[in-house]
């Protein structure tokens, strides 16, 4: 049989190429105008099901001009008054990485497969590791996000401390705030959900540490297997930054292994004047980190670091007949990353366009980036403070502040309806992408200001119209359909 091969279409792609790279750029990046949030209509679903359905061959450009449809009713993350969840704006320079690791397609597997990222890779977890504060031989590995770096940290809990034939036994102690991938995570291994103990946050909302130890040592009079804890460095609802080193020595004295998930908040690590927030993190065993949530990355880019990376190769190494030339050229400068992860088909891309960013913006410029995300919150929550009738839920942390309108004399039901109008109203007008959560079963409004972009002075705009808007609300029905939408 002949090659079907087309010659013509490399051409094709390359002419492209040339003449979307401006496009994508401005569409995709600059978007300060768009609107921050556009979810498809109605009207809009019949033609996304028609182009959506494959069927005969079409035009390079029929079908980018489809894409880019289809894309327009999206949240824009990348926009400056974005700030409705913790995914940052991406760089221009990761995305640009993005694509040049994309071209290439390495499966950053093995030495066998991409021996250049891999040692890449290697080097920039270790030195990842050791900002972190994790002594050698630590290591870790690229992953899809937080949810799979958590669920393979439950792993290496596990197979450290629970006996073999024993998983039914095995107890996990969990904060009420912790990410509900560490409980997903832990019914997709097998644990039932009387083997998780979530204990009452403080009033900081922080894993409170003195419920722990008892709580242990009653489990094991009762014959059961604690074997983990989960500690969080950023809490998604308010930031809080868990008391790591406390829940360390607990651990230790306990023998229980600390995972903690620091999915947006050890990027602070590399802050440059907010890094002793989060330096409880070296007394974990192992810990996750998304670099598409504050260090800029495009979709996806996770990291598992953990403190002794002989934990990786217990848990996840394996042996396949097809694997055996890969695993002839092996050695410990050039390492088969297959054996430190669940996954065996791993993208190279997650590992080459965080370092091609680190690379070429330096790590001076991020952790300053990263430091406007704390100083654009603390500039809310200081606003708020000068007006009436708001509430501080949760004070600035890692670059979240949670708050609500409050005025006295209204019901909880008529300030759900103002605090949930404001946030609609704000979107609404463009004005900001802020969202609503339940902060200990309350309404409330949280900002989540990772954005370089942003402007302090923006940020006192922003708070500022929302408290005309809830006023409004308030005036025109004591809250109930008080504002427009």
């Amino acid at each position: 049989m002949n090659s079907l091969h087309q010659p013509d279409e490399l051409e094709a792609v390359c002419t492209a190429i040339q003449s979307i790279v401006h496009r994508l750029g401005s569409t995709t990046q600059d978007v300060k105008d768009d609107p921050i949030i556009k979810v498809a209509e109605p009207k809009d679903v019949p033609y996304l099901r028609k182009i959506g359905t494959p069927g005969a061959a079409h035009s390079i450009d029929q079908v980018l001009d489809e894409a880019f449809a289809a894309f327009d009713h999206r949240m824009r993350v990348n926009h400056p008054r974005f700030m409705g969840f913790i995914p940052s704006p991406t760089s221009p320079i990761a995305w640009l990485g993005d694509i040049v690791a994309s071209a290439f397609n390495a499966l950053g597997a093995s030495k066998l497969q991409a021996s250049g990222p891999v040692v890449i890779e290697k080097t920039l977890i270790e030195w990842l590791a050791s900002q972190v504060g994790f002594p050698s031989p630590a290591g870790g590995i690229c992953v899809s996000g937080g949810s799979m770096a958590n669920l393979m940290g439950i792993v290496l809990a596990r197979d450290r401390f629970v006996p073999h034939g024993e998983s039914h036994k095995g107890v996990v102690y969990l904060s009420d705030q912790t990410h509900y991938s560490v409980a997903k995570a832990l019914r997709l291994l097998g644990f039932d959900k009387k083997q998780i103990r979530h204990l009452p946050a403080d009033g900081s909302f922080r894993f409170d540490s003195s419920l722990l130890e008892q709580t242990i040592r009653d489990d094991r009079e009762a014959g059961l297997v604690p074997f983990l804890v989960v500690g969080t460095c950023g809490t998604t609802n308010t930031g809080a930054i868990d008391p790591l080193e406390q829940l360390s020595e607990i651990c230790k004295r306990e023998q229980l292994w600390l995972h903690v998930d620091g999915a947006y908040g050890a990027s602070a690590t590399l802050s440059t004047t907010r890094h002793q927030e989060v330096d409880g993190l070296k007394y974990a065993d192992s810990m996750s980190w998304d670099a598409h949530k504050w260090l800029f990355q495009t979709y996806s880019c996770g990291l598992l670091l953990v403190k002794d990376k002989s934990n990786l190769v217990r848990s996840f190494a394996n042996e396949g007949d097809y694997l055996r030339d890969g695993v002839a050229i092996e050695d410990e400068d050039i390492p088969n990353f297959w054996n430190y992860s669940m996954e065996l088909t791993r993208p190279a891309s997650r590992a080459m366009k965080l370092w091609f960013t680190l690379r070429v913006i330096g790590v001076e410029r991020l952790g300053k980036m990263i430091d406007h995300g704390f100083d654009l919150a603390e500039r809310a929550e200081e606003e708020l403070r000068k007006l009436n009738d708001w509430e501080i839920v949760s004070s600035a942390s890692l670059g979240v502040v949670t708050f609500r309108y409050a005025r006295k004399g209204l019901t909880e039901d008529e300030l759900e309806v103002i605090n949930t109008g404001v946030s609609k109203s704000l979107i609404s007008s463009n004005m900001a992408g802020i969202l609503t959560t339940k902060v200990r079963g309350k309404v409330a409004l949280r900002i989540c200001a990772l954005s370089p972009q942003l402007a302090l002075d923006d940020m006192s705009e922003i708070i500022r119209e929302a408290d005309a808007l809830a006023k409004r609300g308030t005036q025109n029905g004591n809250g109930v359909n008080g504002v427009s939408h």
